[in-house]
Formats: structure tokens, sequence, C-alpha cells
């Protein structure tokens, strides 16, 4: 992914001129479909719907269904790329930068992350410390092939390093051009006013969060949400469809699908315990007739959901077959009604969670 004025460029999208009605959705190319966004008050504009290798790549997926993934989000219009030094314990990193390889660097927005244990996880090994962000910085252009990322955030709040050091090594990598913004994630309302008043005295972008977000899971609304209204920072909002929850796919009583994130015990089956409730998956199979009123599946009304909130600059969606990208990719460019909104609220009543409190990092000496 060097800089080269002969390849040719990737399909970048030819935005419409207003969002498609759910109501009225017909067939869509899903190339030409790709809406972009600001980040949050930025200039950069992505794509609204990333494409991120959380869980998969480099451990529930062989490395050529991840290529196949990647390359197919290429071919939908997808030209941001989320991913983190600790997917994997950095395989996902080296898997993304080897799909990436000989596309056109200025046609990507490739984000990575830094703060969990990486390598032995030894106690430097993790965290915000000047010498862990440098280090890392360094480890993730390596293994991506890059000479920089358009972003790069801290995976969450280290209360064992002080803030002012993080800003001031973050400013360091942003004056070294080794990335063009900082972002965060999983930070609270309060946590990202701290962080974003002293980028300002440094002088240097801060523009985003990444925070988990879904019809499920609304705990940014209250806080976080005003908070980065405030101050021009965007949401990147993960696991959009509660790690295939919404999808539907998990019927109440019934056995979890062969092969589903459910039945991972590389860590999959974790991640969605939380929602393998009945009255959780009762309350989903309620979406179903609403999805079929508007001509979606209940993946790309779940994708649609998070996009009607104005302070959500992309949606990360994954994928561990190309087909499941193709799908998702239609959730682009949909407007969904006040009226179906409010039905969504109603068949979900009960099982949303929207406690603030629920944003939080691990606490001091969680690691080392």
């Amino acid at each position: 992914m060097r800089p080269d004025e002969n390849q040719p460029t990737l399909r970048d999208g030819d935005p419409a001129d207003g969002r498609r009605s759910a109501w009225t959705l017909g067939p869509v190319d899903t190339v030409r479909g790709m809406e972009t966004r600001n980040l949050g008050s930025s200039g950069l504009k992505i794509t609204e719907i990333a494409y991120g290798n959380w869980l998969t790549h480099g451990s529930q997926v062989e490395e050529d269904a991840a290529i196949a993934c990647v390359h197919q989000a290429l071919e939908e219009g997808i030209t941001t790329f989320d991913t983190a030094d600790v997917y994997a314990n950095t395989a996902a990193e080296t898997v993304l930068g080897k799909a990436l390889q000989g596309e056109r660097r200025e046609g990507l927005e490739i984000f990575t992350k830094v703060y969990w244990p990486t390598g032995p996880g030894k106690h430097n090994d993790h965290g915000l410390s000047r010498k862990h962000i440098v280090e890392s910085i360094n480890g993730s252009l390596r293994r991506l092939g890059t000479d920089y990322v358009d972003l790069y955030q801290a995976h969450r709040f280290d209360y064992e390093t002080p803030l002012e050091e993080t800003m001031e090594a973050f400013a360091d990598v942003v004056r070294q051009g080794k990335a063009h913004y900082i972002g965060v994630s999983e930070w609270t309302a309060d946590e990202i006013r701290r962080g974003h008043e002293l980028a300002r005295e440094l002088r240097i972008p801060f523009v985003s969060n990444q925070p988990q977000y879904s019809m499920l899971w609304r705990v940014i609304e209250s806080e976080v949400v005003p908070t980065s209204e405030e101050l021009g920072v965007g949401q990147i909002v993960w696991s959009p469809i509660a790690q295939g929850v919404l999808s539907g796919k998990y019927k109440p009583g019934e056995p979890h699908p062969a092969g589903s994130r459910a039945t991972d015990d590389k860590g999959g089956a974790n991640m969605i315990s939380r929602w393998m409730d009945d009255d959780v998956l009762e309350r989903v199979q309620q979406l179903r007739p609403i999805a079929d009123e508007v001509g979606l599946s209940m993946a790309q009304l779940a994708v649609a959901w998070v996009l009607q909130n104005p302070n959500v600059s992309a949606a990360i969606i994954g994928a561990s077959r190309p087909e499941q990208v193709t799908e998702n990719v239609r959730a682009s460019g949909v407007t969904l009604e006040p009226e179906l909104m409010k039905r969504i609220d109603e068949a979900l009543d009960g099982v949303v969670e929207t406690d603030p409190s629920k944003t939080v990092s691990p606490p001091k000496r969680k690691f080392g």
C-alpha cells in the first residue's frame, strides 16, 4: 500500500442526492450506493459502513477467507477499514495488510488501536504509556504495510498512565506523520472531554470515539453522544448487529446454528452470551415482520438503525464470508421513518441496555 500514481483508483462511490427510504427500497448498486460521512467535525470522509476484523481475521476465519472478505468489501465500495494490534495478538493487522496490498493508499482509510496486551503480555506490553504507544504504532505500521494510519485510537482509557503522557505521545505520533488523526474507544463522556481538551492544547485532531452501539446496547445515548456532538467527535460504532443476534438467526428455545458465533470456543461464544436469553431472543424475533415490511433483512435493519443517529460517522461490520459483506452494505443510504423507529423501540421494550455506567475501562492492575 505505497502511494503509486500508476495504480487505478478505488471506486469511492457516487453519493446519492438523498438517503433512500426503507419504505421504497428497490434494487441498489452497492458500489455507487455506498455513502460517505465526515468523521466527526473533521474533513476526513469515510464510508458510512466500515469493515472491521475483530474476532475473525487471524483467529476464527482462515486467511484466504479473510482476504476474500476484504476484497469483497472493496468491491462493494468500502474504503474504511478498522483493526487493532490486540486482535488475534497482532495477526489480524498482518492479514489486513496482506489483503490491502496493491490498493491505492490514498483511496483507503485505515484505522488501528492500542492499549490491550500484545506479544507475551509483559508489564510494558499494554496500556497507554509513551513506551507502549511508540512501540505499538511502529509494529502496527510494519504489519499493515503502510507508512501511516489515518486514525490511531486509544482502545480503552488507561487509569495507570497520566492522561497528559498519553496525549503527548499521540501528539508525537501525529507530528511524525505516522497517524493523521487520533480517536478513542469506549471512553466515558468525562474522559472524552478531558482528552479532547488536552488535544486542543497540543493542536492535534481528536475526532472520534469507537463504542459498542446497537438496537440492544444504547449506553452512549444519554452522555457520550451529547458530549461528542458538542466537541465535534464522531462515533465509529462496533457490533451494530449485536454479534449477530439482531440478524435473527438465534431462535428462543432452539439450538444455536452450527458454525455460528454462539458456538465458537475461541472467544465468540463468550462475547455473545449476554444476548442468549430467551426473552431477548423472543423480542428480537418481533423485528422480523418490520424488516420484511420495508424490504430489509434483519441484519440490514440493524445496521441501518445505528446509521440514523447523526453522531454516528460509520458502522463497523465484520464477516466470515464475502456474501455477508454484500448483504450488510445494502444498509447504506437507507432512511428509517420515525414511525418505524418507534415500532422498533416497542418491539425491544424491556431488553434494551441504556445505563451509561456500562461504558467502562479496565481498572488499575488489570494486567501485569
